[in-house]
């Protein structure tokens, strides 16, 4: 568990598409607070200092605290980045206020330690794939983890982590356990074989026809009579 997050954040009394654009346009980030049963709150956010949080990884999973015109900070959780397609620029964000003493929902990132001191990397050549980069977990807001730490130090080539595998800390529970069960235990990472492409045989490379400068100055006619046919 990490130290709270601190963000400042301006109170908004512009809104639509129009204000919104002009935020942007002078480097702030349009942004709401909701949750909690309190009414939802516009704010905005300087992009600057959006980008430096967006940087920290925990900045989308661990607790915010958000505060408002310099007052009292409001505890919250990121829901919600919207980016611009192709342009650095941060379009939209929505923080949810966190309840006091309820469980939340988020998402975690996975840490893959020891991957190239594994047996069946150091040894036989294997690749490490990963199926999941991030687990979704349930917990109160203190006990949400920086990330979750997967040691693939063991592992031969053919060996697996499922999702049951990982170890969390005392009080976070793997949602997808906890609402399907056994049905989604899914592989989270694994160690395949390495892949050997087969060299062609003499047979089939005898057999291939090698096309020589002839034949190509034989397609170029027949391309150039072609074309002059479709006029």
């Amino acid at each position: 568990m990490s130290d709270d997050i601190n963000v400042m954040a301006e109170s908004r009394s512009v809104f639509g598409k129009g204000a919104s654009r002009r935020l942007r346009r002078e480097n702030l980030v349009p942004a709401i607070l909701y949750g909690d049963s309190k009414d939802p709150q516009p704010v905005q956010l300087k992009q600057n200092e959006v980008f430096k949080h967006l940087e920290n990884e925990g900045f989308y999973s661990q607790l915010l605290m958000v505060a408002v015109d310099g007052g009292e900070p409001a505890r919250c959780i990121l829901k919600d980045v919207q980016r611009h397609p192709y342009r650095m620029q941060v379009l939209h964000m929505d923080f949810l206020r966190v309840t006091a003493g309820a469980d939340l929902t988020v998402n975690v990132p996975l840490h893959f330690l020891n991957e190239e001191s594994s047996p069946g990397v150091k040894n036989e050549n294997g690749i490490i794939t990963h199926n999941d980069n991030e687990v979704t977990v349930s917990c109160r807001p203190r006990d949400i983890p920086n990330s979750i730490e997967v040691d693939m130090g063991n592992l031969s080539i053919g060996d697996t982590i499922h999702l049951s595998d990982l170890i969390v800390p005392e009080g976070v529970r793997l949602v997808d356990l906890i609402e399907k069960g056994d049905d989604s235990d899914r592989v989270v990472a694994a160690v395949q074989a390495p892949r050997v492409e087969a060299e062609p045989e003499e047979d089939d490379v005898e057999a291939g026809e090698v096309p020589t400068a002839g034949d190509a100055a034989d397609a170029d006619d027949d391309t150039a009579e072609s074309a002059d046919s479709d006029d």
